[in-house]
């Protein structure tokens, strides 16, 4: 680990400000999911065991730096205290009264960061407010870094700092995957468009010993070694592009793995009738919406001899049955296997992993979405390197 930690931070009596990633689905005026408040828990407790004041920061939504009620985490803070099953401050016009209430191990919460232009531009003024609130800052909220937001970045250079333990585990497990893997390391990249991943799968060309390609981006791949993918979505003006991916790749010793066979279908709606074809008999009427089961198969024999796995996007169309059986397949395989280390992250492969019923079995599922992309094509984090800084 190259930022400090709490190991290394006496909070005893100390008023922390915690930067977490309260940004969560609401519904009717309610959190809709729970799953980030969960993960920052352990790092509040921790705080509030050793007496310290723990003081709550985040952000929710896009208010575009004005108030806006439907925006306020007053219910978050209500969520928090039922899941914390203690008591919740909340801040809405006086911190700092409300701060000077908390008892030792009290926590609270402030109103959305968000609210006060001065967050999202990352404003000395209105950091150093923040500062004035509290004697340490703890991040905890990975999923942020990559925002050079008052919140995330200015906040860490004013006030002793640390990361939390949420934090520490996002940056422990990408280095295990991609900073210095076990070897063989292999990385599943799937999704859309090849447009949106460049960076990525370059990057992650440079770092792993095998490239497994999956998603619509398959596609675009076949077309450019020239294959015909029907009415498949395809991106055909990247072929000269993706060629260029796959010479950088061998030039590093990293082979692509591209799907053999594919389940195609007439349209993309549940029902549809199905045949699984060759990639070089693809019908022109039709759509490669999933791999097909030879590539299913080579790619789970491929996974029992690696040691590290990053996957990052489905393998095809999953949110439609039966196109979600190549996903499933091979996240049940992986996360089955002794001896393989699988970190996962991104907005659709959680998704797909929590229909394949793995996310609990997985080394490390990311909920961090565009950190976590920033991370693996191997950009500076801002909220990351702020810590890195004051270590």
């Amino acid at each position: 680990m190259t930022v400090p930690t709490l190991d290394g931070l006496d909070a005893a009596g100390l008023t922390v400000l915690l930067r977490a990633d309260l940004n969560v689905p609401m519904q009717g005026g309610r959190v809709g999911d729970r799953t980030r408040i969960e993960r920052t828990l352990p790092t509040i407790r921790e705080l509030a065991a050793q007496g310290a004041r723990v003081v709550v920061l985040s952000h929710l939504g896009r208010p575009k730096g004005r108030p806006a009620p439907e925006l306020s985490l007053r219910p978050v803070a209500e969520a928090l205290a039922d899941a914390l099953e203690a008591p919740v401050a909340f801040a809405a016009d006086d911190p700092g009264a409300v701060i000077s209430g908390l008892p030792a191990g009290g926590v609270a919460l402030l109103e959305n960061l968000r609210f006060d232009p001065g967050e999202e531009a990352n404003d000395a003024e209105y950091a150093a407010r923040l500062a004035a609130l509290g004697d340490a800052y703890v991040n905890d909220a990975f999923s942020a870094a990559h925002r050079a937001h008052a919140s995330t970045e200015a906040l860490a250079r004013l006030l002793p700092a640390a990361a939390g333990r949420l934090m520490q585990r996002e940056l422990e497990a990408l280095e295990a995957a991609l900073g210095s893997p076990s070897r063989p390391a292999a990385a599943i990249v799937g999704g859309a468009k090849v447009s949106t991943k460049l960076d990525l799968l370059g990057n992650l060309a440079a770092r792993v010993d095998l490239l497994v390609i999956g998603g619509g981006m398959a596609n675009t791949f076949l077309h450019a070694q020239g294959y015909e993918v029907g009415r498949s979505l395809c991106e055909r003006d990247m072929a000269e592009t993706v060629r260029g991916i796959l010479d950088a790749a061998e030039a590093a010793g990293c082979e692509v793995l591209l799907p053999v066979d594919a389940m195609v279908a007439p349209v993309f709606e549940a029902g549809a009738p199905t045949e699984v074809v060759a990639v070089d008999k693809v019908p022109a009427e039709a759509m490669i919406l999933d791999v097909g089961p030879k590539s299913i198969a080579a790619l789970i024999d491929r996974l029992g001899l690696l040691r590290t796995l990053v996957w990052n996007g489905p393998l095809g169309a999953f949110e439609v049955p039966p196109f979600d059986r190549g996903t499933n397949e091979v996240a049940q395989a992986a996360a089955g296997m002794d001896g393989l280390l699988t970190v996962a992250g991104g907005g659709d492969t959680v998704a797909a992993l929590a229909q394949a019923g793995v996310v609990e079995r997985f080394g490390y599922v990311s909920t961090a979405g565009g950190a976590f992309l920033e991370w693996m094509e191997g950009r500076v984090l801002p909220g990351v390197a702020a810590l890195e800084a004051v270590a």
